[in-house]
């Protein structure tokens, strides 16, 4: 039971850290590598499948934007927002593969979702970076003790 408990408490991190909420998963991931204690690939798989359903929560978001945009409770800026939209516009869907980088990458999530990007392509370059993210981490991590 406190497995369980360990790995879903790692999936709602990645999964809060992948939105639009100001969080963290990086540090959880590599505290649990370090213990020994638990399987590495699921550690792995599992914080990056609690990350890409973050993602996929601010693809949705993107989708119905438009009307909330502008409200000052909305967690991105407008400014922020443009700028990942500017992003978006001039090199396409493969900006996605930048969606594990902090600041940038959660804003163009939820540009993806406003201009449309469709979810099986969203699904596949979100889930190279992530996973590919969590990877070289770990393998940093693994390589240090």
């Amino acid at each position: 039971m406190a497995d369980l408990a360990v790995y879903g408490g790692l999936f709602l991190a990645a999964l809060a850290a992948a939105t639009l909420l100001p969080t963290q998963s990086e540090a959880a991931l590599v505290g649990l590598l370090l213990t020994e204690n638990y399987s590495v690939a699921l550690l792995v798989t599992v914080a990056s499948l609690g990350n890409v359903m973050g993602s996929v929560i601010n693809w949705l978001l993107g989708r119905g934007i438009e009307r909330f945009r502008e409200r000052s409770w909305f967690p991105a800026s407008p400014a922020m927002l443009d700028r990942a939209s500017h992003w978006y516009h001039r090199y396409g869907r493969w900006t996605l593969l930048a969606s594990w980088v902090p600041v940038i990458g959660d804003p163009l999530t939820v540009v993806a979702g406003v201009l449309r990007e469709p979810l099986w392509s969203f699904l596949l370059l979100v889930t190279a970076a992530k996973l590919g993210r969590y990877l070289v981490l770990t393998a940093i991590t693994l390589n240090w003790m």
